[in-house]
């Protein structure tokens, strides 16, 4: 440690080095301008000698100052002496007529009563620019040495963001989140009128957690609880705790509270809470490090011996199962506001909040779209009108048109067009019947949602994709559904076998879904007939590194490949029925695979018609191809889009 500062110490010294070696160069400049001459130190008699000597060469006297300048003949050097008579008038009488006789060169400068002040001026500006410059650069060193100092004090001060009240949000601007606006507009009512709680003896909650996905607007909600309140609001996020040096965190907090508390009544937001609240003793180096001080500190200010009157917690994540229990008891965050995916009339009044100051074209139908985007949040909504925007703008559009918003939605969903790739036809044509094998499958079970579009020109990673959107929002998911889905997901697969006679990796991605979805049906959803309703595992979708990581799992070696057993079986039997049911009607499976081949496209309409047996596969109607509904955004749950990815 001793070592570290010496060095420190060393680096600080050089880098102030220059302001050392300036000042001395200066001073060197004036001594030697000031000192180009030589000022002789003999008497007055011996300079007479000099010239009486005839070792005088030349010589100039300024009869106004006395001053005499001259030059020894046998001077090898040619120097140049300097001389003040001390009277002008008695030194020309005594050698003007000796170097005169001797030949001497002289002359006589009359000189003026400020000549000594002209001579004197470029020493005196010098002088100045050396002052003026020590100063400039003593004042520099001054405030590098005040502002290091004031860093190391601030150190453990909290990097708190307070409101923009140019930018002021309120309730106004958020929506699709009715109850969560009502559960925070208590906070904001005993803000502006405590007594009202008081009287009936109430205790506003001290801390409140916002838990959700990302994109649903927490931190909107945050920002408009203290706009709506008018208090002083302090912004800080979980990461802006944590230092590399040992007890930072700590007194970042206290800092932080200390003045929430000045300004109280105030509100203090967290946001990503989860970089400092996690689950203390889940460290692999054990329980003392830096991330575990900083939360102990934040519970002792939150509910310990001191008192914490009129300050509110406010804080987000969507990392909840990691926080630490202490975190979430009552007393500290007493209220858990989750705020979820929006409904229709959730996503309706989003979209009405983001199309503010968008042209729109009088085709666009808010409802519509809010109907066909299931799964989205509100960060997603804002997302798709702007991407709209943007297509709209490269198009030279005046205002945004459906067609631009359907675009969009699916460019935000899968990725970008790129048209410019070339395909040959053996993979168009596989990938145009891997992707009527999910369609045609879709379309024959009843638990499916509607088939909205389907594409072989690719996409993002995707070779091509199959598009079902859900007609209405879902909170839960049946069995049989989840089985046809396995169906759907293995279509492509089955039709490439059935067609081709082989496989490819295309199915890759589908194949991982379904086996996810089948494992998920015996170990966490209890859906097994020979297992029964037994939930196997923790339960966690992730592990945290540390609390779970010496856990073990609560289910034997038989149980554990009977599982691999049941799961195996399921695929199996949803595979076998995909098979049944494109070759039942593999009529409709070549006629969608052809009219994807010469259009590349479908849409939902066309496609009905098609499958349906309105309109052929060799007609040359088209303009329904490029019809197709919005797509929603797959949430796990409510959307299935299968693709053909690459591997």
């Amino acid at each position: 440690m001793e070592n570290n500062n010496n060095s420190n110490n060393s680096r600080r010294w050089l880098r102030y080095l220059p302001y050392l070696l300036i000042p001395i160069i200066l001073l060197a400049a004036i001594w030697m301008y000031t000192d180009s001459s030589t000022s002789d130190t003999k008497s007055y008699y011996e300079i007479i000698e000099l010239f009486e000597n005839d070792e005088i060469q030349e010589y100039t006297l300024n009869l106004s100052s006395g001053s005499l300048v001259y030059k020894l003949k046998d001077d090898s050097a040619n120097l140049t002496y300097q001389y003040d008579v001390p009277n002008v008038s008695l030194f020309l009488e005594d050698v003007h007529e000796i170097a005169k006789t001797n030949g001497v060169e002289y002359n006589y400068d009359a000189g003026s009563s400020s000549s000594w002040l002209t001579s004197m001026l470029p020493s005196i500006i010098m002088t100045v620019v050396l002052l003026v410059l020590m100063y400039y650069m003593f004042r520099r060193m001054n405030n590098s040495i005040m502002s290091e100092t004031n860093r190391t004090i601030g150190f453990g001060k909290a990097r708190v963001k307070g409101k923009d009240d140019k930018h002021k949000t309120t309730f106004d601007d958020v929506a699709g989140a009715d109850e969560e606006k009502e559960e925070l507009s208590e906070l904001v009512e005993f803000l502006k009128n405590p007594k009202k709680f008081q009287e009936l003896g109430a205790r506003i909650p001290k801390g409140v957690l916002l838990v959700g996905p990302p994109g649903t607007g927490k931190t909107l909600l945050a920002k408009a609880v203290a706009g709506e309140a008018d208090v002083p609001f302090f912004s800080i996020s979980g990461s802006d705790f944590v230092e590399m040096y040992v007890g930072v965190g700590a007194s970042r907090v206290r800092d932080l509270f200390q003045q929430a508390k000045k300004e109280s009544p105030s509100i203090i937001f967290i946001d990503e809470i989860d970089a400092v609240g996690r689950h203390r003793g889940a460290g692999m180096g054990g329980g003392h490090d830096e991330r575990e001080q900083t939360l102990n500190q934040m519970l002792v200010e939150m509910d310990g011996f001191g008192v914490n009157d009129g300050v509110i917690v406010i804080a987000a994540t969507n990392r909840p199962d990691i926080l630490d229990p202490a975190l979430l008891r009552p007393g500290r965050f007493d209220r858990q506001v989750t705020v979820g995916y929006p409904d229709i009339n959730g996503r309706t009044a989003i979209l009405r909040v983001h199309s503010k100051g968008k042209p729109l074209a009088p085709d666009v139908e808010l409802e519509k779209i809010a109907q066909q985007t299931v799964g989205f949040t509100g960060a997603d909504l804002e997302n798709l009108l702007n991407e709209a925007a943007l297509l709209a703008a490269r198009r030279g559009y005046r205002a945004i048109t459906m067609a631009e918003i359907e675009e969009a939605a699916v460019k935000v969903m899968v990725g970008t067009e790129k048209r410019s790739h070339k395909i040959s036809d053996e993979d168009k044509k596989l990938t145009a019947y891997h992707e009527a094998g999910h369609a045609v499958a879709t379309f024959y079970l009843p638990t499916q949602d509607p088939v909205r579009q389907v594409s072989i020109i690719p996409r993002g990673m995707a070779g091509g994709y199959t598009m079902s959107v859900p007609t209405e929002d879902k909170l839960y998911k049946s069995k049989n559904g989840m089985l046809e889905e396995l169906v759907v997901l293995l279509g492509g697969r089955v039709a490439e076998s059935i067609v081709f006679g082989d496989i490819s990796t295309g199915a890759s991605n589908d194949l991982e879904r379904a086996s996810d979805i089948a494992r998920q049906m015996v170990t966490k959803y209890g859906m097994s007939d020979e297992l029964g309703p037994i939930v196997f595992g923790s339960g966690n979708d992730e592990v945290f590194l540390g609390r779970d990581y010496s856990s073990v799992r609560n289910y034997s070696e038989t149980v554990a490949a009977k599982i691999d057993s049941v799961v195996g079986e399921i695929i199996t039997n949803a595979y076998n029925r995909c098979t049944v049911i494109l070759k039942t009607h593999m009529d409709k499976l070549t006629e969608v695979a052809e009219y994807l081949i010469k259009n590349e496209k479908i849409g939902e309409k066309d496609f009905a018609d098609l499958m349906e047996g309105k309109m052929s596969a060799e007609s040359n109607k088209i303009e329904g191809s490029v019809n197709a509904e919005s797509p929603a955004k797959p949430d796990g749950s409510d959307e299935t889009a299968n693709d053909l990815g690459e591997v």
